[in-house]
């Protein structure tokens, strides 16, 4: 009798390990990965030819892509604004419990893009009539706003909304807010560049919310914008040298698939990790600079470089704090500080504080994501603002 019961028990736990495998585990783990832990505000500094621009057109996922294939544009990011809770989550927001409205923070070279542009590409993704939501999502979190950071904009922003209300091009009156910027923070990071990494079910979305249906309706041919201009401008300013990653397009998965070894595509597309100990920099230790190894954005410095001892390159800090972005990464079951490029979005690796003086922190980053530029090459290669890292007095 007692054997059976030993028997039974068994069967029964090993029944329970089985669903806990099928399906508690893989549901525990979407739950942490997925979760919103809240937001936080940008801080960071733009270039010396950038500005920022603050749209709210409905869903953040349909109003990156516009923005962010627009000649000019250096970034653009998913976020919250308007509101008065601080650091907000995407279930705040969405659910309604918030005075947020989901918008996105458009970084633009103004030597390329001018603020009147920006607005002429916005008016053309909303419904400029509806003060309940945009389209298939509805209440005041998904309502249409302007944000303006200067008075200027304001002007600029206030003219081309009377102008378009004069065309008459819609059925209603022109209800869009023109408010003041205030604080934006940015979305959780499986936000950031949702048509880009998850474009089967944006496209799903996409198709089922009835924006497009009404562009075209409204539109029609005026719908695409004609920046061929701005690709013009574009291109001259990316021959000079002068920052030219700030020029840089993503290519197409295809594309990138094409050009990246197996491992460069794992770690840069894929958040993946090399092997420690057997990867291309984690003992080179020649002068030098790092880049993207795909958008060639300049990201560390060989003088800021250390033996971590761990098996991969490791840096006290970035050339620049703007350079690289951090995002919360919570894929092993907790929480660890995410490193991206800025312009490709490529994975780097992860910051850690464990690090040495002066900054206590230890850049822990994939050579896979890596391309190297001897200090000898720098200037050739458009890096020469960079020399003075290579300066004996160049200091931390």
């Amino acid at each position: 009798m007692k054997q059976k019961k030993r028997t039974t028990a068994a069967v029964v736990l090993t029944a329970f390990v089985l669903i806990a495998a099928l399906f508690i585990v893989p549901a525990a783990y979407d739950y942490f990965a997925n979760r919103s832990y809240g937001s936080e505000p940008v801080t960071g500094e733009t270039g010396p030819y950038e500005e920022t621009a603050v749209f709210a057109g409905g869903c953040f996922w349909c109003m990156e892509p516009p923005f962010d294939r627009l000649p000019g544009v250096t970034r653009v990011i998913s976020g919250y604004t308007g509101g008065e809770e601080v650091n907000p989550s995407y279930e705040d927001v969405a659910g309604g419990s918030t005075s947020h409205v989901e918008a996105v923070q458009v970084t633009y070279d103004t030597r390329i893009l001018d603020y009147e542009t920006l607005l002429d590409v916005f008016w053309r993704q909303i419904d400029p009539t509806d003060d309940e939501g945009q389209f298939v999502d509805r209440g005041d979190q998904y309502r249409s706003a302007i944000f303006y950071n200067t008075e200027e904009e304001k002007g600029l922003a206030t003219s081309s909304k009377m102008q378009l209300e004069q065309e008459g091009r819609f059925d209603g009156p022109i209800v869009t807010e023109i408010r003041e910027a205030d604080t934006f923070y940015m979305a959780e990071s499986y936000h950031q560049g949702f048509y880009k990494n998850n474009p089967v079910r944006y496209g799903f979305y996409r198709e089922q919310s009835g924006r497009d249906e009404f562009l075209d309706q409204f539109w029609g041919t005026d719908r695409e914008l004609d920046v061929s201009d701005l690709e013009k401008e574009e291109a001259g300013l990316s021959m000079s040298g002068d920052g030219f990653w700030r020029f840089y397009t993503l290519e197409s998965e295809e594309e990138l698939r094409e050009m990246l070894t197996d491992i460069q595509y794992e770690v840069t597309r894929e958040d993946g990790t090399e092997p420690a100990f057997a990867n291309e920099y984690w003992d080179h230790y020649e002068d030098g600079i790092y880049t993207d190894i795909i958008s060639g954005e300049p990201l560390f410095s060989s003088t800021h470089q250390y033996d971590s001892k761990t098996g991969w390159p490791s840096f006290y800090r970035p050339i620049e704090d703007e350079f690289v972005r951090e995002e919360d990464d919570w894929s092993l079951f907790m929480k660890r500080t995410e490193i991206r490029s800025v312009y490709a979005d490529s994975h780097l690796g992860h910051v850690f504080t464990d690090g040495p003086e002066p900054t206590g922190l230890r850049y822990c980053m994939n050579s896979a994501a890596l391309a190297f530029i001897p200090a000898d090459n720098m200037e050739e290669e458009g890096y020469g603002d960079f020399l003075y890292l290579f300066e004996e007095d160049a200091g931390t």
